[in-house]
C-alpha cells in the first residue's frame, strides 16, 4: 500500500531562489501547453493530448534556454497535470455537470509543487538531506523515520516554507485483532455519532479565526492591488486560513487514530459531499466544508488499509428515516432531532438511530450473520 511522509525542508537563500526560479519556469510551462492545446482545438478543431504536447519540449528548450534548468521528468509532470485537468473537465462534461470550468491558466506565484516521478534519478534521500537534480543538496527536518520504498517525490511550497512528500510503498502491519464494530454517522451539529452511544464533538475551525480573517479581508479591500501592504495582507490572509485547516488536519488524524486503534469493523456512509452542496445554500455548504467528512474518512480509509481493519461505506438512503429497532420507516425533516417510532416504541437520538442502521446495513454487506449492533 501506498503512504506519504511530509518533512520541512530548509533551503539556503541561493537554493530557495532556484527553486522559485523552477517553479515558475514550470508555471510557463504548463501555461503553454494548455494554451497550445487550447489554439489547437480553437483553430484546428484537433484534441491534442499529453504525448503530444509531451513532444514540443525540446523545441521550447530551444527557444527558452533556461528550461534546461529544470529536469525533463519535472517538466513531463507538468504536462501530465495539464492532461489531468482535461480529462477531470471532459468527465464533468459527460456528466451533465451544472458548472464545468474549463482549465485555467496559472497565475505569477500560483504553482507550487515539482513532481519527480521517478526516485533515485533527479532526487535522492542521503542521511539528512535530500540531493535535488539542479538545485543541490537541501537539508530535511525528518521528525519522524521514513519507512517503505520511496516511489515518487514531491517538492512543495506553502506560505514561504518548503517540504518534501514521500509516496512510499510498504508493507500493511496489522493491529492486534479487534471484534468491536462500530457504525459512524457524521452530521454538522456533532461531527460523529457512533453506534454504542458516543460522540465526536464538532470543531469549528473556521469560526476560531473568523474575526482575524474578517479584519483581514476588510483591510485588503481597502488597498491599492500590486502595493506592498496588499501583498502582506494576502500572505497574512493565507495564514489565517493555513491556520484552520491545519487544525482540521490534525483533528482527522487524531481521531481516526482512535477508530482504528479500537474497531476491527468501521461502516460509514457513502456520502456523495459534491451532490449534497449542490443545494444552493450558502450557510450549510460553508459547514460542510468546515467539518470535511471527506478528509476523515479518507483518513480512517488508509489508516484502516494499513492496520488490517475492515471499512465498509454503504448506500445512505433512509438511514435517518428508519427505525433501527423494527425496521419500519418514520419520516421526520431535519429540525426533529430525536427518531420516536410510533410501531415499536423506539425512542433515541436520530443521529444515534442512524449510527445504528449503518453499521447494520455494513454487517448485512459483509455477510455476516450476526446482526446485533
Amino acid at each position: 500500500m501506498r503512504l506519504t511522509y511530509k518533512y520541512r525542508l530548509k533551503p539556503t537563500k541561493a537554493q530557495q531562489r532556484q527553486l522559485e526560479l523552477t517553479l515558475e519556469l514550470c508555471c510557463w510551462v504548463y501555461n503553454e501547453t494548455l494554451a497550445t492545446r487550447k489554439q489547437a482545438y480553437e483553430q484546428r478543431g484537433a484534441s491534442l493530448n499529453y504525448y503530444d504536447t509531451a513532444k514540443l519540449l525540446p523545441e521550447w528548450k530551444a527557444a527558452q534556454p533556461e528550461l534546461k534548468q529544470v529536469h525533463s521528468q519535472v517538466l513531463q509532470d507538468v504536462q501530465r497535470r495539464v492532461e489531468l485537468a482535461f480529462q477531470a473537465f471532459f468527465r464533468r462534461v459527460k456528466q451533465g455537470e451544472k458548472e464545468v470550468g474549463y482549465p485555467r491558466f496559472k497565475g505569477f506565484g500560483r504553482y507550487d509543487s515539482l513532481t519527480f516521478p521517478q526516485y533515485g534519478d533527479a532526487v535522492r534521500l542521503h542521511d539528512r538531506m535530500l540531493l535535488i537534480s539542479k538545485i543541490g543538496e537541501v537539508k530535511v527536518v525528518l521528525h519522524r523515520p521514513l519507512k517503505g520504498e520511496i516511489k515518487t517525490v514531491i517538492v512543495q511550497r506553502q506560505l514561504g516554507k518548503w517540504y518534501a512528500c514521500f509516496s512510499v510503498e510498504i508493507e500493511p502491519r496489522p493491529l492486534p485483532v479487534s471484534s468491536e464494530r462500530v457504525g459512524i454517522d457524521l452530521g454538522l451539529k456533532t461531527f460523529a455519532t457512533l453506534s454504542n452511544g458516543e460522540h465526536i464533538k464538532r470543531q469549528r475551525w473556521m469560526k476560531r479565526d473568523a474575526q482575524d480573517i474578517a479584519r483581514l479581508e476588510r483591510k485588503k479591500s481597502k488597498l491599492r492591488i500590486g502595493s506592498l501592504q496588499r501583498q502582506q495582507t494576502v500572505l497574512a490572509l493565507r495564514h489565517a486560513y493555513a491556520r484552520a485547516t491545519q487544525r482540521r488536519t490534525n483533528f482527522a488524524h487524531q481521531q481516526s487514530h482512535q477508530l482504528i486503534n479500537r474497531y476491527g469493523l468501521l461502516v460509514f456512509e457513502d456520502l456523495d459531499i459534491q451532490q449534497m452542496q449542490a443545494n444552493g445554500q450558502k450557510v450549510i455548504n460553508r459547514n460542510i466544508a468546515d467539518v470535511a467528512w471527506g478528509q476523515f474518512v479518507q483518513y480512517v480509509t488508509y489508516k484502516a488499509a494499513e492496520a488490517g481493519r475492515e471499512l465498509v461505506q454503504i448506500n445512505p438512503r433512509g438511514t435517518t428515516q428508519s427505525c433501527s429497532g423494527c425496521g419500519k420507516r418514520v419520516p421526520k425533516d431535519l429540525s426533529v432531532r430525536v427518531h420516536d417510532c410510533q410501531h415499536c416504541g423506539l425512542k433515541i437520538d436520530r443521529d444515534l438511530n442512524a449510527a445504528i442502521n449503518i453499521l447494520t446495513r455494513g454487517i448485512t454487506s459483509i455477510g455476516a450473520t450476526d446482526r446485533d449492533p
